[in-house]
């Protein structure tokens, strides 16, 4: 039998325990708040008294936490427990406290696998579930067996900042979709429209965006912006006609006039006859 180690029972750790338990590994689990315990321990894990006690517990101890701070918080006592232990750390933070906190464990005997699990808590281990994954790849193909479980592996490298960076170029996408569903709904309702009506184009306009990636990266990778039918000037007037309709309504304007000062800004660049992915002149690191 597998044996895992889980710190952190918020929903996502939880859900990750009972798929893990669901697939025959044993699971000791640690949660400052006992009480989030007492349905995975009903299921059949075993609660820890102390971080140090769950960690002598099982080689392969997996975080699933706030940030990276709660594990300086949690572990930092934990001394000569943390020794040989491989901490898979699934909580979110950025790609340099995420090379910092490797460090930290090196200095304490521990190695550091970074991940991001990249859907909400009823999907883990889930079809639809994936996880992104970077660190010393012996140790990841290892414990990969484990981690498989929650979610399909997507091991990215040995720079322990690569899963958080691909966590974090993801969500920026996930969560900005997300803001603009909500503006374009405002909109809609504002005006007395029902956002229900929207629903199934607005499915529609997210397939076509997507399928302008393959493009987008070329462009941006060659620096050159071809292309006469989504001009920076033309989409630049959709987007000032955008944050006006907004304007009209009544509604927030943070997020359309962002869209629109990336156009302005392109286009006082000189790139008002280039395509819409001449945006990159603004957005990427000079």
């Amino acid at each position: 039998m597998t044996s895992a180690t889980v710190i952190g029972l918020g929903p996502m750790g939880q859900a990750m325990v009972r798929v893990l338990l669901e697939h025959g590994t044993a699971v000791t689990v640690w949660n400052r708040t006992k009480s989030r315990a007492d349905d995975v321990v009903a299921r059949g894990a075993v609660l820890a008294g102390t971080p140090a006690e769950a960690l002598k517990a099982a080689e392969l101890v997996i975080l699933s936490l706030t940030d990276y701070q709660a594990m300086y918080d949690v572990l930092g006592d934990a001394g000569e427990a943390l020794t040989g232990r491989v901490v898979v750390n699934l909580s979110s933070d950025t790609p340099q406290r995420t090379r910092e906190a490797a460090a930290w464990l090196t200095k304490r005997g521990a190695t550091l696998v970074a991940g991001g699990i990249m859907v909400p808590a009823p999907l883990v281990g889930a079809e639809a579930s994936y996880v992104f994954y970077s660190g010393p790849r012996d140790v990841f193909a290892e414990h990969e067996p484990v981690l498989r479980h929650i979610g399909r592996p997507e091991y990215l490298g040995e720079d322990h900042g690569l899963a958080q960076l691909f966590y974090q170029a993801e969500l920026t996408v996930f969560l900005t979709s997300l803001s603009a569903y909500l503006q374009a709904f405002a909109l809609l309702a504002a005006e007395g429209a029902d956002p229900a009506r929207l629903v199934p184009f607005a499915r529609e306009v997210s397939g076509l965006a997507a399928s302008y990636l393959d493009e987008t990266v070329s462009q941006t990778r060659a620096r050159a912006y071809p292309g006469d039918l989504s001009t920076a000037t033309m989409m630049g007037a959709t987007a000032e006609h955008i944050l006006q309709a907004c304007r009209d309504a009544g509604v927030d304007l943070a997020l359309p006039e962002a869209v629109k000062s990336q156009y302005e800004r392109a286009i006082a660049a000189g790139h008002g006859g280039d395509n819409w992915t001449s945006l990159w002149e603004v957005v990427a690191k000079r």
